[in-house]
Parts: structure tokens; sequence; C-alpha cells
């Protein structure tokens, strides 16, 4: 398979990881020569309650014997997408009462810049340096990493930049800007936290200047920092929120959410100021639904900060400079690239699934179901401490 792979399917890398995968249940992946893989990584933050989930295909299946497509998302009233909606709103803030599904994150930074810029009326955008919205081109321009965007520019104008936890750039905030668009916290640049209330400080200069702070949720949110919305965290309640990843249960998803009175901008003068064929697709809809339906009953939010807690005290290891991050969003900061790349390769091999960060080449991401047991982390820190020991042993790097 691995040749048709290379040949017939576009490329993200010229070195994928190329496992060929057989199936996968709770935290493993298991490949065509029976090989199981304990997943720390969870398809990049996406498989929020693990792998072949009975609670999610259960509502998937029972929603594909009803009906799946039937018409562009916003005319018919399907019950998967108002159940879904409802049920974010419930989890949120009356400010944050309103939601638009789409397909991915991605889509979701689209339609949220979108509508920042048509509430109020203006173009500018105010981003962070190394951030990452998604990959489309309007996503792209406010991602503020030139090294990914400089062949592909021109990108949509009208983009600042400031840097996270700098409040001396807070004045760049002007009557000029339309909205700030800020991870909760940044992930591909080190999964880096917000300090001294800098979220709260950029939420302050935008209500001065009459713009609209939008908090990206795609992976911060849905649980995985140990509150159901990143934001939580840290004293602030944004204009409008991003979410996607985690939210469908391993399904493509995505939804950015206001007030009705924000949102209301975008149905009219022009009417159809956001359009998706597919976005809130009755069978994906029912999925994040029962994502988020599980999330609450088993109160994964609290057990990601109580798992949190057992990662740092098995992973103490001289060669980790330190681990960043919040709940089950966790980044293995060591001293140089080529030992994180040593790492996610080793682990691989002793069948531990770890993955790197976009920006921030010392990192390690461990990012895995919020459904993970005791047992597997401890096994799966066990195989990373021993990966970490032979390093320190290797004339390579000492």
């Amino acid at each position: 398979m691995k040749n048709d792979f290379l040949k017939y399917q576009g490329q993200t890398t010229p070195h994928p990881l190329s496992i060929e995968i057989s199936h996968a249940s709770g935290s493993y992946i298991y490949s065509n020569d029976d090989k199981a893989y304990l997943d720390f990584v969870a398809g990049v933050s996406a498989n929020s309650l693990g792998h072949n989930n009975t609670i999610v295909n259960n509502a998937i299946k029972e929603q594909i014997d009803q009906y799946t497509h039937v018409m562009v998302y916003g005319e018919f009233i399907q019950k998967p997408q108002l159940e879904l909606c409802k049920a974010l709103a419930s989890t949120l803030p009356e400010s944050l009462s309103c939601v638009y599904l789409v397909n991915s994150g991605t889509e979701a930074t689209e339609g949220a810049l979108k509508l920042a810029k048509r509430f109020t009326g203006r173009t500018e955008v105010i981003a962070a340096n190394n951030a990452y919205h998604g990959n489309t081109a309007g996503a792209m321009s406010v991602c503020g990493a030139e090294e990914q965007n400089r062949a592909f520019r021109p990108l949509v104008p009208g983009s600042k930049f400031i840097q996270f936890n700098n409040e001396n750039d807070l004045n760049k905030i002007t009557s000029k800007t339309a909205g700030v668009i800020l991870e909760t916290i940044q992930g591909g640049a080190g999964f880096v936290v917000p300090k001294n209330n800098f979220l709260t400080k950029v939420k302050k200069h935008c209500e001065e200047v009459g713009a609209l702070l939008i908090l990206d949720e795609i992976q911060t949110g849905v649980g995985r920092t140990g509150k159901f919305w990143g934001f939580e965290n840290f004293n602030v309640i944004p204009d409008i929120i991003i979410t996607g990843k985690g939210l469908g249960g391993g399904m493509p998803i995505g939804a950015f959410i206001s007030s009705k009175k924000i949102m209301d901008s975008l149905k009219d003068n022009p009417k159809l100021g956001h359009i998706t064929t597919f976005g809130g697709h009755p069978v994906i809809a029912a999925a994040g639904l029962a994502t988020v339906n599980e999330i609450h009953a088993k109160v994964l939010t609290k057990e990601a900060l109580r798992k949190e807690q057992l990662f740092r005290k098995h992973l103490q290891h001289s060669l980790i400079k330190e681990i960043r991050g919040k709940g089950l969003m966790l980044a293995l900061i060591v001293e140089s690239p080529e030992i994180a790349n040593t790492i996610v390769l080793n682990a691989l091999e002793n069948g531990l699934i770890l993955f790197w960060l976009l920006y921030e080449k010392r990192a390690v991401r461990i990012t895995p179901p919020l459904t993970i047991s005791d047992e597997e982390i401890i096994k799966g820190c066990k195989i990373l401490t021993d990966i970490l020991d032979n390093i320190k042993k290797s004339p390579a790097f000492y």
C-alpha cells in the first residue's frame, strides 16, 4: 500500500510516518502487521473519546438510518444540528448562544473573520505571531508564520500581528480593528499559556475601541484543558469562539459561535453571508452531540486535570526542560529539535504515537484521548522515559 499511498495521495511532508492502519480501539491504533500503538496524540486532539467509541458509533448508525444530507446548511430544521447547537449553547455564557456549524476548524476561522468584519464594518484584523488557525488562505493570513506563508502570498490583506503575552503590543488594537483573533493557548508555538491576565487585558482593550475578541478554541475546547472551554481557565469571555477538532469525536466538524445579535449580521445585506453545503451534516452533528453528552456524563473535564498531574509525575527527567500546557494538552520541551525528533521516531518504533508541533521544534506533543486510562498513561510515560535515558547515554547527543 505504501507505494500507492505515495503515488495517488497528495502528500503533506517528504517523509510521512506511513503506518498502514488495520483498525483502532480505545487508546490504541493497530497496523496491518498486527502491531499495537498506544496513541498519545488522538488524531491531533480530535479523538476526544478515543478510537471506535461505541457511544459515537451508535449515534452515527442511528442517524444514517434516518437521513444523511438533505439540504444546504440553515434551510431545513434538522434535529441533530439543532440539538448540537443547543448543547453547545448550554455550556457557554448567554452572550455566546448562537452557533453556526461548519465542516472544519479552518472554515470556522474563515466564518469568524467574516463575521467580525461584517458586524463592525471594519477590515483590520489583529493576530499573534506564530499562531495557527487553519490552512486555508484566510486562516493563513492570521497565522503570523512567515516561513509557512511566504510561498502562498498574496494572502488576505489587513492583518497585523502582536506577540502573545506582550502587553506592550495592545496599543496596536485601535478603532480600525474589526477583531483580535488569538488561540486561548497557543498551539503550534509550543502550547504557550496566557500569563498575567493577558486575555482579560486584550478583551478590555477590544471593548475600549469597539473591536471583537475571537478566541480559537479548536484545540483547547471540548474538555481538553480541564474546563469545557479553554477560556474558562482565564477569566475572560470572548465575543466569538471557534471550535472543531475534538467536537466531532473523530468526525470532521467545526463551528463559530457568538451572540444572536452579532451572528444575525450574516443573514442579510447581503443574504447568505456565509454558505456551507455540508456544514452541520446530520451524521456528523449526531456524533458531535454524542461526544458532548459523553464528556459531561463521564466528567472528563475534571479527569483531564487529574490525568495532567499523572503525566507530570511520571515524566520527570533531566532532558525534559519544561512541560507546557494544561489538562491533556501538554508539550514536552527538550534541549534541541534533534532530541525532539529522536523521541518521536523512537517512540513510534516502540509502539507509542507522539508528534511534533508546527513552530516550536523542541516540542513533543502529548494530547491523548480524554478517555485514556491511568495504566495507559503510566505505560506510555515509561516508554518515553526509557527513550530519554537512551538518548542521554548516546554519544550522538552528549
